[in-house]
Formats: C-alpha cells, sequence, structure tokens
C-alpha cells in the first residue's frame, strides 16, 4: 500500500497528498523524514533523508505530524483481515507485508483466486505482487496497479532476469541497505541487472555483508518466510479530562493496567510485550512505545515499575493514554513455598475469590478507589473506580 502511514496522517485529505508533503521526524527522534508525497519524488526527496537537505531540495515541502498509534491500530486491523482467509503473514513495515501462497492456491482455486480473496478481505486499494523471492515480489507490487497484479512466475532465474532492469533504489526496502543505493549510483551501478553481473568478492571487499546481501537479493535470492504468530488484540484505553502530565499520567497508567489484568480475554495469561500510546496535544499526533519486559508479567506493580519511566519520554502532554498487548507469555504459574507465609497464603485465597466472584459477576465485581488528581476542584476528578488484584 504506497504511502500508508503518509495517509493514515493526513487523515484522508487528498489535497496533502497532492503537493509536496512528508512525513515529519518523531519528537525526539533521528532528523529524517518519513513516506513521502509523489510530488515530493519529484523534487528528489525520498523517505530517510535528512530534514536539512529535504527543505533544501524542495522548500515548498509541507511537514505533517507523524501517527504511529494510528497507524498501528489501522494496519493490525488489515493484518487480521489478511489472516482470515489463512495466510500466514510477514509485516515488514506498516503498508507492506509479504505472505507464501503456495499452502492457499488449491483452497482459492490458484493465483487469481488467492488474489481476489485478499482483495474481498482487505476492501481496500492494494497492488499486488507474485514472485519466487520476497525481494522479488515486492518489486513487482511497484510495478504493479490496483486492479492489475504483476506475477513472476518460475524461478530463482526468472526471478533475477525480472529484477534486471530494475533501479537500485529499491533496495532502500531494506532497512539494512537503506544508504546502499546512493554509494552504487556514484560509483556507475544503477540497474539491479549491472549489480547481480559484479562478482560476490568484490562487493564483500567494498561494502561488507552488505554487498553480499545486495547481490543476493539481485540475483532473485532472499530469505525465507518468518510469519508472525498467531496474536489476540487486547488494549484499554483512557481519556483524560485535561491535559494530563506527570503524577496525573501514573495514576492513569495504573488504572489501565489493572484494567488490562482484569479482562477475561487474557485467562490467566502473563504479559511478555505492550505497548504504550497516547494521542498528543500539542502536536496533534500521537505517540507509540513498544517495551518488552525482561520476563512475562501478571504483577501490577512490577509493571509499574516497568512502564512508568516510559512516560517521561512523552514529548507533549497527553489527552488520551492507551495500554495494549502485543505478545502473550505463559500463564502465571502458582508454586507454593516449603513453608507457607500467611500473608501470602491469604493473598493467593483472597485472588482466588476475586478470580471467582469476577467469572460470575463481571469484571466490575471488585473494584478499589484510585486517587488520580487529588488537587483538582472537581470532585469526580478526584478519585476513580479501578480493578482490585489483591
Amino acid at each position: 500500500m504506497p504511502r500508508f502511514q503518509l495517509t493514515i496522517a493526513s487523515e484522508g485529505r487528498s489535497e496533502l497528498l497532492q503537493s509536496p508533503t512528508a512525513l515529519a521526524p518523531e519528537p525526539g527522534g533521528t532528523q529524517q523524514i518519513g513516506e513521502v508525497s509523489l510530488s515530493a519524488e519529484a523534487f528528489g526527496v525520498h523517505p530517510g533523508m535528512r530534514l536539512g537537505e529535504a527543505l533544501a531540495r524542495c522548500p515548498r515541502l509541507t511537514l505533517i505530524a507523524p501517527d504511529p498509534a494510528g497507524v498501528a491500530d489501522v494496519w493490525e486491523r488489515l493484518l487480521v483481515r489478511l489472516e482470515s482467509v489463512g495466510a500466514a503473514v510477514e509485516p515488514e513495515r506498516p503498508g507492506l507485508v509479504c505472505f507464501d501462497a503456495r499452502g492457499l492456491l488449491r483452497l482459492h482455486g490458484g493465483i487469481e483466486g488467492v488474489l481476489a480473496a485478499a482483495r474481498r478481505s482487505l476492501r481496500t486499494p492494494a497492488r499486488y505482487g507474485v514472485a519466487p523471492s520476497r525481494f522479488a515480489a515486492v518489486a513487482a507490487a511497484t510495478r504493479a496497479r490496483v486492479r492489475r497484479p504483476v506475477i513472476v512466475s518460475g524461478g530463482r532465474k526468472q526471478a533475477g532476469e525480472f529484477l534486471a532492469p530494475l533501479p537500485v533504489a529499491l533496495l532502500r526496502a531494506r532497512p539494512a541497505l537503506a544508504d546502499l543505493p546512493e554509494a552504487l549510483v556514484r560509483l556507475g551501478i544503477s540497474t539491479l541487472g549491472e549489480l547481480a553481473a559484479l562478482a560476490p568478492a568484490a562487493l564483500a571487499d567494498r561494502f561488507g555483508t552488505a554487498g553480499i546481501h545486495a547481490h543476493e537479493l539481485a540475483c532473485g535470492g532472499d530469505g525465507a518466510l518468518r510469519p508472525r504468530p498467531a496474536s489476540e488484540f487486547l488494549r484499554e484505553a483512557l481519556e483524560l479530562p485535561e491535559a494530563a502530565s506527570g503524577m496525573q499520567l501514573e495514576r492513569a497508567l495504573g488504572l489501565l493496567i489493572d484494567r488490562l489484568l482484569a479482562r477475561r480475554e487474557r485467562r490467566g495469561r502473563t504479559l511478555r510485550a505492550v505497548v504504550l500510546s497516547a494521542v498528543l496535544v500539542e502536536h496533534g499526533g500521537t505517540w507509540r512505545e513498544q517495551v518488552v519486559f525482561r520476563e512475562a508479567l501478571a504483577d501490577p506493580v512490577r509493571m509499574r515499575l516497568a512502564l512508568a519511566p516510559r512516560l517521561e519520554l512523552m514529548p507533549a502532554p497527553a489527552q488520551q493514554l492507551r495500554l495494549a498487548v502485543e505478545r502473550f507469555g505463559p500463564h502465571a504459574s502458582d508454586q507454593r513455598g516449603l513453608l507457607d507465609d500467611p500473608v501470602a497464603a491469604r493473598t493467593a485465597r483472597l485472588r482466588e475469590a476475586i478470580r471467582q466472584a469476577r467469572a460470575a459477576a463481571g469484571p466490575d465485581a471488585a473494584l478499589r478507589v484510585l486517587e488520580v488528581d487529588p488537587q483538582t476542584r472537581f470532585p469526580e476528578r478526584r478519585a476513580m473506580l479501578t480493578p482490585f488484584e489483591g
């Protein structure tokens, strides 16, 4: 899906995409622009370029605040739709996904049937490419149109012949090779066929492992697909009454953790990786941070200790805070010691009673009062009810 992140960030305003437009660098990150419009590409501006160089090439370049949280939400829904037809997908980046169609050919009646099923499931315009290797399929998708997929039949040799006339700029799709096309063009190598004609030893001597990898891709080869494991989408969001920061954000985070652990869909599993995101006030965009715990957790206190420092990375006050599960861990074990601690035993019995009460009466069966903003003038904002974990 060309310019997927730029389209989401522009909120459907097509007039912005018709002028030189690019995604602004994320607050606090590297000063490099994101996806660019076709008008910006005409000025020589491409994704990953330094902001100063992009503005020097195109002074009329319009910068749009990125929306990483919105992009992640829309992209996750599209991936789930694609998985509904039986595809084991490997998302490379938002807007670009690959899957092996060989296991679906008999299910959907050939490659045309697989593509038709993918179109029906996504329900949004997309470009499709089919080839023996992943890199060749992505290159074929860049040459395709919405209703005209490009299909490359055969094996590695046919994939190399298809890639030969294409520009080396396609290597930018791989993050490890993003800087290689510019160096190749300076050396007079402008097509993938010219790159494939070089000796691998010469490329390794000049560019190291990146040169060998680029040569393998230009010849029609690529690594095996690594499909993502099937997962569930579990998320909690909290609207903040006013632009919140500091202690209010930490209290809101504790409330989200309690709500997330109390969800029935968790089914007693621990959390291995979560995504903390927020809708910002000042920049009009969003902020998103992925957190992978050292070990799978189900303890709200330890989760707060791990997530609270990430709130300091937020570039502006937030009007909405979100917490989503990205990957579950194993079920939480209840291993008792040789000598039972009376306090621990009572806590375990209390948690079991809370779990049974929630199973019978829902997640609101046991609640506690959490102070959110004790200094506010509005009584209804001073405290909130949150699930009680014992």
